[in-house]
């Protein structure tokens, strides 16, 4: 007789992490990992801040957007909750009173780090892409790079890097200027 099947992570599995960790289910296991370092945070935070008037609140941009930062999402069996993510209001035109999202977004970031990076790309990366996640930014705040990708059939296609200090725009908010600069500020 062969080894019993070990019992795949559940959201109870989620709630019942410690507090100060992010617990994820990604492939049926549960996932856990300290809060960002100073880097990270930095870099999800001031992009967060840099999107939100121009996309979320329509100053000096189009609005039409919901931009949160680390939403828990809820697609399929998988739990992930990504630096950052964004939805068109045209999909969700309010923001539901609710512990986690199951409508996936439309836009997402990954801030990578040396623990998270391998994780990001190549266990995330494939869920966004089942569930149809338009656009997902990879940012590397340790090699000042952003990566820009789109989904395109079922892969994502790179369509920009960025590094350094670079002002840029970059889909799906090429309608404003970004200074990559302030990402990398300590």
């Amino acid at each position: 007789m062969g080894e019993p099947a070990s019992r795949r992570a559940t959201y109870a599995d989620v709630l019942a992490a410690p507090d100060h960790l992010i617990a994820e289910v990604i492939d049926g296991v549960l996932e856990t990992q300290s809060r960002p370092a100073s880097r990270h945070a930095r870099a999800a935070s001031v992009l967060g801040a840099e999107l939100d008037p121009p996309f979320g609140r329509g100053r000096g941009g189009p609005g039409g957007w919901v931009i949160l930062d680390e939403p828990e999402l809820h697609l399929g069996a998988d739990i992930l909750v990504p630096d950052l993510a964004g939805w068109r209001r045209s999909r969700m035109p309010e923001i539901p009173d609710v512990a986690y999202f199951d409508l996936a977004p439309d836009w997402l970031a990954e801030v990578l780090s040396p623990g998270t990076q391998s994780k990001d790309r190549s266990r995330k990366l494939p869920i966004y892409r089942r569930e149809c996640v338009a656009h997902v930014w990879l940012i590397d705040p340790l090699a000042q790079l952003l990566e820009v990708y789109r989904l395109d059939g079922d892969t994502y296609r790179l369509v920009a890097a960025h590094s350094d200090d670079a002002v840029i725009r970059a889909e799906p908010f090429d309608a404003i200027e970004l200074s990559l600069g302030y990402l990398w500020q300590r």
